[in-house]
């Protein structure tokens, strides 16, 4: 008998049951007043809130598209992440700007990469070997020059350096802030969320950069099926966020 079955024959609801049935075959792009659009069978796709989904460029259209097209009889809405992230810049970020970019710089103020390990010794000169290259570039590219430290204790930020993060992710649109956002949030770090925002590294290197003690761990205990599937999990994340910012600066 399968894990849903009572007894043969009998069969319990599985979780993919709840979700929506698929109710579309062609998945297409259209060019609109203002932007380009998702059609599903020729309608344009609605945000959550009822909003036209309409972004900038015909690339993130046929990004969004492609998430459509991929599902299968049912929808699986966790498996569109570049969708979610352009429903929450329709829906949401236009009053969520100011609140957002403050949360950004929070970030920055207790950014992972300046919290060090004190030992073990291999653990110490991994992160540095990965961080220290990270935070050097925000030096140069941003402006943003960020203290670190052993251990858990709070670091006094340069107020200069919060200031440019800030004013960074101010002048950003919608759609990079909400990118920018997201990415801050998975990998604890504003560094890394601008890492990704400019191009100067990948979404799978930042998810590497992001959970360098976590490979550690796994390196010393061995493999752990959750923890591999939240890993997993945060590494589509980024790479979606990576995906919506590339599309966004294609011409």
């Amino acid at each position: 008998m399968s894990e849903y079955e009572t007894k043969p024959g009998v069969r319990m609801p599985k979780p993919e049951d709840n979700r929506p049935k698929r109710f579309y075959t062609a998945v297409s792009i259209a060019e609109g007043e203002g932007g380009w659009r998702v059609q599903l069978d020729g309608r344009s796709v609605k945000t959550p809130a009822k909003n036209l989904l309409q972004v900038p460029t015909a690339a993130l259209a046929e990004l969004l598209a492609a998430e459509w097209d991929a599902q299968g009889e049912r929808i699986n809405a966790p498996a569109m992440p570049a969708n979610r992230l352009c429903f929450v810049a329709i829906d949401l970020m236009g009053d969520a700007h100011d609140a957002t970019v403050a949360e950004v710089t929070r970030y920055a103020s207790t950014d992972q990469l300046c919290f060090r390990a004190p030992d073990p010794a291999d653990l110490v000169a991994a992160q540095a070997a990965a961080w220290d290259p990270v935070l050097d570039w925000a030096k140069k590219a941003l402006g943003v020059e960020l203290r670190s430290g052993t251990g858990v204790l709070p670091i006094d930020q340069d107020a200069a350096a919060l200031q440019a993060i800030h004013a960074r992710a101010s002048a950003l649109d919608i759609w990079r802030l909400t990118a920018l956002a997201h990415a801050t949030a998975v990998c604890s770090s504003a560094v890394l969320g601008f890492a990704l925002l400019e191009g100067e590294r990948g979404g799978e290197a930042v998810f590497a950069l992001s959970t360098i003690d976590e490979a550690y761990q796994i390196a010393q205990w061995g493999h752990d099926e959750e923890a591999a599937q939240r890993l997993a999990l945060l590494k589509t994340e980024l790479v979606a966020a990576e995906r919506m910012l590339r599309a966004l600066d294609a011409s």
